[in-house]
């Protein structure tokens, strides 16, 4: 029994060791991936990339902007309200 604890204890040292030396920590991300070659992607970034958020130079502005977010809104009070209609109808007892 005791040559079996002092084998399995060496075994133990052994594989923490190994895994000890193998195992690094840190912070790891994927390299970025380059539109390099002759692929047709010439430009370092999106071409448009300069013009595309500029909210103060769209055109008809505050039309886009109130549909937007009257949009939005109506969305999130319809979907609740749709789901609290439903769930009453199917435990209502008809």
């Amino acid at each position: 029994m005791a040559m079996v604890n002092a084998v399995r204890s060496k075994m133990m040292k052994l594989s923490s060791e190994t895994v000890s030396k193998s195992v690094v920590r840190g912070i790891h991300s994927t390299s970025l991936k380059r539109m390099g070659g002759g692929h047709g992607h010439d430009e370092p970034f999106y071409l448009h990339s300069k013009h595309m958020y500029n909210l103060d130079r769209m055109k008809h502005q505050a039309l886009k902007m109130t549909l937007g977010v009257a949009g939005a809104f109506s969305i999130g009070v319809a979907i609740p309200l749709f789901a609290v209609f439903h769930q009453q109808k199917k435990t209502s007892s008809a």
